[in-house]
């Protein structure tokens, strides 16, 4: 078969790929790209299509495995829809000048409210949060793994409450 028949053959089943292309994305424009990807691919990889075979099966599995690998590309890249976006990508890049002010701002009022908390949850929490285990914490203050555990949550819960706004 040349290339030329080949050609016709893949553009007849184009009527077939659209719904299909459509079912994948939901997206009337990423299905016409899909499928535009779908022919493309076809049209490269000709000799890998053996004749006598299901075409618009061929077809279908490279449109569903191009589908897959570009889920898979999008899913690893990170998309910014903050409103200030820019901002962070520069920041991300280490583009960005940075002003510590409101990092300090915030890292006082986080002070404030870990004095607020009763010193034997306050202890539990800042150990904890040094990077000691619960079972090392226990130990170290000659408590129970229950009543550490108690009370490191209510130390964050009571943080979370007073940081709130």
């Amino acid at each position: 078969m040349t290339d030329i028949d080949f050609t016709h053959l893949v553009a007849r089943h184009n009527d077939y790929l659209q719904p299909f292309a459509q079912s994948l994305t939901q997206d009337p424009d990423d299905a016409k790209d899909l499928c535009q990807e779908t022919l493309l691919r076809a049209l490269l990889y000709q000799d890998k299509y053996q004749m006598g075979t299901n075409l618009k099966a061929w077809l279908y599995t490279i449109m569903r495995n191009t589908f897959i690998n570009q889920y898979r590309r999008n899913k690893r890249q990170v998309r910014i829809q903050h409103p200030d976006g820019i901002e962070i990508a520069y920041e991300a890049a280490g583009l960005a000048a940075r002003n510590q002010g409101f990092e300090r701002l915030r890292m006082k009022e986080i002070l404030r409210a870990l004095e607020a908390i009763p010193p034997a949850f306050r202890l539990s929490f800042e150990l904890y949060y040094t990077g000691y285990k619960y079972a090392e914490i226990a130990q170290l203050l000659e408590e129970p793994l229950g009543t550490i555990k108690s009370r490191i949550h209510f130390a964050r819960k009571a943080l979370s409450e007073q940081l709130e706004r």
